[in-house]
């Protein structure tokens, strides 16, 4: 079962993240760029499913060069293949876009699954897994958390409010991955030596037929890191709980305005 993993190249989490100086992006001197981290659990899913039915696992990218990278761990961790479509600066944020790329780059591939991450760290926007399959014509569902593979059809399942949710499929299908479908692997030291042999194959937006930027679905035109937060106000109430009580209530109703 031949099974394609889309994934993001995003700031690892840990970073704190500086605004750029045009305004528009981010400052990335010293970032550490990693495998979107619900992309991980895609990643995961693949890869049990190549090793309990044989098949192969091709990761695709669109993003500049460093995304290359990324690229890299999931080859060591165990993917066979990996695409990169270099590009996305002109992209940020773009779920059509970014979609349509993925869409023009898998779709003369062999696959039975495209699995990809929920929504990518960073954007937050869980667009493009749905996007990608409308474009693609294939069935897909969101937020997967378990996963059953039978002879041409799955089922998945997924939490939603008030319960658990069971999804019926045909294969080929497209599901994006929520945290809980698996606890992903790390990268052993014999696969990353073996991951820095596996070609990856580069291609250019243009060659898709696409021209990033010319229309864009969506646009960026400014960013702003939230306010910083106030210092808080601790009310001791040790000696005097009642008169606590009354300072409490009036910080509510004059400052906080809440009641």
């Amino acid at each position: 079962m031949n099974c394609i993993v889309c994934i993001a190249c995003v700031p690892d989490t840990a970073t704190v993240i500086k605004i750029g100086p045009d305004g528009k992006g981010i400052d990335e001197t010293g970032i550490k760029w990693i495998v979107s981290p619900y992309d991980e659990y895609a990643l995961e899913e693949a890869l049990k499913i190549t090793e309990a039915k044989g098949g192969e696992v091709t990761v695709v990218t669109f993003g500049p060069d460093r995304a290359d990278s990324a690229l890299r761990d999931c080859l060591a961790r165990g993917a066979h293949k990996a695409i990169h479509v270099r590009g996305g600066e002109a992209s940020l944020g773009d779920s059509f876009t970014i979609a349509s790329v993925l869409a023009a780059a898998v779709k003369g591939l062999s696959y039975d699954l495209i699995l990809v991450g929920v929504k990518g760290v960073g954007t937050d926007n869980a667009q493009v897994g749905q996007m990608l399959a409308e474009l693609l014509g294939i069935p897909h569902c969101a937020a997967v958390t378990t996963l059953e593979l039978g002879d041409g059809v799955l089922t998945a399942g997924r939490d939603v409010e008030g319960g658990r949710e069971r999804v019926v499929s045909p294969l080929p299908a497209l599901l994006t991955c929520q945290k809980g479908l698996n606890e992903p692997r790390y990268a052993a030291l014999k696969g990353i030596m073996a991951a820095k042999k596996k070609p990856v194959d580069k291609v250019e937006v243009a060659s898709l037929g696409i021209q990033e930027g010319a229309s864009p679905f969506y646009a960026v035109r400014s960013l702003a890191l939230p306010p910083a937060k106030s210092a808080g106000t601790v009310i001791k109430g040790e000696d005097d709980p009642a008169g606590a009580a009354a300072q409490l209530v009036k910080l509510l109703r004059d400052e906080a305005k809440v009641i």
